[in-house]
C-alpha cells in the first residue's frame, strides 16, 4: 500500500487524538493574535484558510506568500495553504522591499500576506491580493472553517509544498523547492533524533520562515506538543517563557545561545534563578533541549549551555536545499561521564549522518548529500539546479572531511557568509560597495563573531584620489541593502591578492582572522 506523505498528516493526527489539548500560546500583545487555541481549533482554522483562498481562486499549486515574524497566523498558513495543495512561500521579514519584491514576483506569488509592523515599508509590494495580518483584514482568511468544506486536491508527495526562498552564492536569492516528500520525511527524521514527544513545549526561537522552522513545527504538531510563540529574540524573555510555559525544546542559530547565556549571567549577578529544565508542578522533568545550526559555537559556548544552563545542546547542519537536515551531534551513551570540556569538543562537529541520509566528501573536499530530504530544484532556474546536482549527489558547496563517522566542516567553499544563522551573499554585499564612486574593489569576507557565529567584513581598495570614511561605506551599504547583509567592520586596502588570471583569493585575505581556528567556518 502506497500512501501519500503530506504535510497535512502531521495536524490531522493532532486534530484527531488531541483535539481539546493547547496547540497554540501565541504572542500576546499584538494585533491579531490568536491567543491560546486548541488543536481542535487550529485544524478548523487551516480548513477556514483554505475555503477563503478558494474563494479567492487560488487553484492547487498557487503560491502565497507570507512576510512575518513568528505568529499563530504563519504556523497556522504551513497547514492551511501546503496541506490543502498550494504552496507556500515564506519570506525573510528582515529582507529590504525591492529584495522582498523580487521574490513576490519571481515565485508568482498570488496572495501576500504581510504581518502590519512591515505594511508600510512593504507598501509598494504588492500581489493579485494582498492582505494585512491585522487580525481586521484578515479576518474572513483565519476564520474557522465551521462546516465549511474546502475544495478538495489529490495528496501528492511529490508536489511542491513551499518555496523557500535562500541567498546562496549569487545576488539574486534562489527559490528553493522543497515538496510534501522533503517535508515529511525530514520532520520525521528531526523530530526522532531529538526525541520530540506529546510532552514537550516548543518555544519558537528560530523564525518560521526559516527553512520553515527546519520542520519542527510539522514534528511537534504530529505528536501534539505546544508550539509557544516568540515574536523576538530576547535571552531575558526566554528564560521568562521557559518558566512560565514550562518549555522543554527550541531551536536557534548560535546568536539566541549566545543572548541566553548574557541573560543568564544578568540573572545570576542579580541573584535570580536560572532554569535548567522544564517543570512539571514542582518537579523537574527534563532539561532543556536547544538544536542549534548555521554555523556551530564555539566548544566553549557549548560547554558553557550544558554546565551553567543545564540545557542538552544538540547540533544540526545542513541547508535549506536539505529541507534542511543532514547531520546530527547529539551525545550518544558512549560520551557520558567524559569531562565536560572534552564531550563539548566532541559536540562542535557537525555530527552523523541522520536517518536516511548518505554523505560522502569529493576529491576537492567538497561535502556531498543523498537523501529524501534534498529538494527539488531551483525555482525556474534549471541551470542552477543542474549546477548543484552531479551523479545522484547534491553538492553542498561546503568543505570538510570525515572523523570516523562524523561530518567536520572545515571551510565554505561556496561564496556565503552565514551571519547569526541568516545566508549572506559576499558577491550581493559587493556589488552594493562597487555602487560607491569611491570604490575602485571591494572583497567580503566572513571573520568571527562570539555572538553571531561570524559576521561581514569588507575590504575595499579606494579609487586614485579618492577619499571616504569607513563608517560612510558602511551607511552607504545600509541604504542598499538589508542591514544584516551590511559591513559591520571596513577595511581600506591598497590591494587584494588576486591570481594571474585575476581571480580573488579570498582564502588569503580570510586566513589572519581565523588563523588561531582549526577551521574557517565559526
Amino acid at each position: 500500500m502506497h500512501v501519500p506523505l503530506t504535510v497535512s498528516d502531521f495536524l490531522d493526527r493532532a486534530a484527531l487524538v488531541y483535539p481539546e489539548r493547547t496547540a497554540v500560546v501565541d504572542e500576546p500583545g499584538v494585533p491579531g493574535s490568536f491567543g491560546t487555541i486548541t488543536y481542535g481549533e487550529l485544524a478548523e482554522r487551516a480548513a477556514g484558510m483554505a475555503v477563503a483562498l478558494d474563494q479567492l481562486h487560488v487553484p492547487v499549486g498557487g503560491r502565497v506568500g507570507i512576510v512575518s515574524p513568528n505568529a499563530a497566523r504563519f504556523l497556522t498558513s504551513y497547514f492551511g495553504v501546503s496541506g490543502f495543495g498550494r504552496v507556500l512561500v515564506p519570506i525573510n521579514f528582515r529582507l529590504n522591499a525591492a529584495e522582498i519584491g523580487f521574490i513576490v514576483e519571481h515565485s508568482g506569488t498570488e496572495v501576500l500576506l504581510v504581518d502590519p509592523e512591515y505594511d508600510k515599508e512593504l507598501a509598494g509590494v504588492s500581489a493579485r491580493v494582498r492582505i494585512v495580518l491585522d487580525g481586521v483584514d484578515d479576518a474572513e482568511l483565519f476564520a474557522p472553517a465551521a462546516g465549511r468544506v474546502p475544495r478538495g486536491w489529490d495528496p501528492d508527495e511529490d508536489a511542491t509544498c513551499s518555496i523557500n526562498y535562500t541567498s546562496g552564492t549569487t545576488a539574486r536569492p534562489k527559490g528553493v523547492e522543497l515538496t510534501h516528500r522533503n517535508c515529511a520525511l525530514n520532520a520525521m527524521a528531526l523530530g526522532w533524533h531529538t526525541g520530540v514527544t506529546d510532552r514537550d513545549v516548543l518555544l519558537h526561537t528560530l523564525p518560521m520562515f526559516h527553512c520553515n522552522g527546519w520542520g519542527m513545527p510539522y514534528a511537534v504538531t504530529g505528536m501534539g506538543g505546544r508550539h509557544v510563540v516568540l515574536r523576538k529574540v530576547d535571552g531575558e524573555e526566554i528564560l521568562r517563557r521557559i518558566e512560565d510555559e514550562q518549555v522543554t525544546l527550541m531551536c536557534g542559530a548560535p546568536a539566541v545561545v549566545a543572548a541566553v547565556l548574557a541573560a543568564a549571567e544578568s540573572r545570576v549577578s542579580e541573584g535570580r534563578p536560572v532554569p535548567m529544565a522544564a517543570r512539571n508542578g514542582q518537579s523537574p522533568t527534563r532539561a532543556v533541549r536547544i538544536v542549534v545550526a548555521g554555523a556551530p559555537p564555539p566548544s566553549s559556548v557549548i560547554e558553557r549551555v550544558e554546565a551553567e544552563l543545564g540545557w542538552e545542546f544538540i547540533q544540526i547542519y545542513g541547508l535549506t536545499e536539505t529541507s534542511p537536515l543532514l547531520t546530527v551531534n547529539r551525545a550518544p551513551l558512549e560520551w557520558d561521564g567524559l569531562p565536560s570540556n572534552e564531550r563539548s569538543r566532541l559536540l562542535a562537529r557537525a555530527g552523523t549522518p541522520a536517518i536516511g541520509v548518505r554523505m560522502a566528501v569529493d576529491g576537492d573536499g567538497e561535502i556531498l548529500a543523498r537523501s529524501n530530504h534534498v529538494f527539488r530544484g531551483y525555482w525556474r532556474q534549471p541551470e542552477e539546479s543542474e549546477r548543484v546536482f552531479a551523479d545522484g549527489w547534491f553538492r553542498t558547496g561546503d568543505g570538510g572531511r570525515f572523523d570516523g563517522a562524523f561530518v567536520v566542516i572545515s571551510d565554505r567553499k561556496k561564496d556565503v557568509i552565514i551571519s547569526g544563522g541568516e545566508n549572506i551573499s559576499s558577491i550581493e554585499v559587493e556589488d552594493a560597495l562597487y555602487g560607491h564612486p569611491a570604490v575602485l574593489e571591494a572583497a567580503v569576507i566572513g571573520v568571527p563573531d562570539e555572538r553571531w557565529g561570524e559576521t561581514v567584513k569588507a575590504l575595499v581598495v579606494l579609487r586614485p584620489g579618492a577619499t571616504v570614511g569607513e563608517a560612510d561605506l558602511v551607511e552607504f551599504c545600509r541604504s542598499q541593502l538589508a542591514h544584516f547583509k551590511c559591513p559591520t567592520s571596513i577595511e581600506l586596502r591598497d590591494s587584494l591578492p588576486r591570481t594571474a588570471t585575476g581571480k580573488l583569493q579570498k582564502f588569503k585575505l580570510r586566513q589572519p582572522y581565523w588563523q588561531d581556528r582549526d577551521s574557517q567556518v565559526n
